[in-house]
């Protein structure tokens, strides 16, 4: 079967810890960085491309007309968080560009092992079925994985 081995790679120790670093590393560059919990971040208005259209109208409305804007508005504060936007929208582009290239292939890499995992469980279960020496312990001990699977139809009671 052609997909049976789509990935064949290692992840030496040493590539580990340098990519743990360079991780560590990159948030050193971003101290600034904030979590949200689920709540909040379901609850905050979020400026996206729906709404970039009119954030570039109030930006221009609130240049041409400080005299309007709230007195609780620091206007610095908004211009420091706009030009903070556009470069951390692109490191979340290629951060998440990179992120799911590592989780496809840890789905990958799961699917290959489980696959080989079935074929064997599959044979230890022929083996068993035909008494081979060593198999039906194996075959106890791994069937309860799928409960229900090897059970026997019960036969139907004729009715009077």
């Amino acid at each position: 079967m052609p997909d049976d081995n789509r990935i064949s790679a290692s992840l030496t120790d040493a590539n580990k810890t340098a990519i743990l670093q360079k991780i560590a590393d990159i948030r050193a560059l971003l101290p600034f960085l904030v979590n949200l919990t689920p709540a909040e971040r379901q609850e905050l208005p979020k400026l996206g491309e729906k709404t970039l259209g009119f954030d570039e109208k109030c930006a221009s409305y609130m240049a041409q007309n400080p005299k309007l804007v709230p007195g609780f508005v620091d206007l610095a504060e908004l211009d420091k968080d706009r030009a903070l936007r556009a470069p951390l929208s692109d490191v979340v582009r290629e951060l998440d560009a990179l992120t799911q290239a590592v989780d496809d292939t840890v789905t990958l890499v799961g699917h290959e092992i489980y696959m080989s995992e079935l074929a064997f469980y599959q044979n230890v279960r022929q083996a068993a079925k035909r008494s081979i020496t060593g198999a039906q312990p194996i075959y106890d001990d791994l069937k309860d994985r799928f409960p229900g699977s090897g059970a026997t139809l019960a036969t139907p009671t004729p009715k009077p």
